[in-house]
């Protein structure tokens, strides 16, 4: 059972496309987004029509209710940005597709639990806006919390920089493990990376394919004790996924919109 996990899209279409095509192609069907379809970019209705189309599983992002109420802790850009999408969904040239991702975006769930995975855009202390920076493996008090809360192994997006957390204090950029991570025994926190932002020096979009060890269709292995987990010698395994997308065309979008601050294009570059 293979399904991609994509999060951050920040209004970026170029990069979903691009992603959403990639995913296509290595014969994927299942996609989960964990929070952020809008925000920062300058294509919020078409990725939310997009990820409407094609995520068989929507978590809501900080940006995501950020467009729905008041934004919380956002800088200036990022707040303009928000105000911007916002009335992007409320233009009434386009009410009735308007009123459909309302709907769709007032509906999304903070987490999705699927044992032993949990799916959340955050953290698993707070699903919607908590952050889980590289650095935070020295905060020990702090992870140590976030992992009592995790029956195994926890998804989320939000910092947009990639990496498996282990319980020892360890984290692991997808470079320092070829992209590619067995999930063993221990419980983890595994950031999926950006879509349409990313933060970790390289701008191509990235996503993660979750193979959970179980055959198409999700039913367990027969040979497999009791619950829907992996059979014997079939640990869930992840790979990190990086593609170029034509980021000029997003930068010169973002350029061509005077309440899009224009390092929201610059950065696309550096993937910063």
């Amino acid at each position: 059972m293979r399904r991609a996990l994509i999060s951050d899209i920040h209004g970026n279409l170029e990069a979903l496309e691009t992603v959403l095509s990639d995913i296509e192609a290595q014969g994927i069907k299942e996609i989960y987004c964990l929070g952020d379809i809008i925000g920062y970019g300058p294509n919020p209705r078409e990725c939310i029509d997009r990820v409407i189309d094609n995520c068989q599983v929507t978590l809501l992002g900080n940006h995501d209710q950020g467009a729905m109420f008041d934004p919380d802790g956002f800088n200036i850009g990022a707040e303009r940005a928000i105000f911007w999408t916002r009335g992007q969904l409320e233009n009434a040239v386009d009410r009735s597709n308007n009123e459909r991702r309302w709907e769709f975006l007032g509906d999304l769930p903070r987490s999705h639990r699927q044992p032993p995975f949990l799916f959340v855009h955050g953290s698993p202390r707070n699903p919607l806006s908590e952050y889980i920076f590289p650095e935070d493996i020295y905060n020990h008090r702090k992870m140590d919390r976030l992992f009592q809360l995790v029956d195994q192994y926890c998804f989320q997006g939000h910092t947009h920089v990639p990496g498996v957390f282990t319980e020892s204090f360890q984290f692991f950029a997808p470079e320092e493990i070829d992209n590619e991570y067995t999930l063993g025994e221990g419980k983890l926190l595994i950031n999926v990376g950006s879509v349409g932002q990313p933060r970790d020096g390289d701008p191509r979009a990235c996503y993660v394919i979750l193979d959970d060890g179980r055959p198409n269709g999700g039913e367990a292995d027969s040979n497999a004790a009791n619950g829907p987990g992996p059979g014997p010698g079939q640990s869930p395994r992840i790979t990190y996924r990086r593609v170029a997308y034509d980021f000029e065309k997003t930068i010169q979008k973002i350029y061509a919109v005077a309440e899009l601050e224009p390092f929201l294009g610059d950065r696309l570059r550096q993937g910063r």
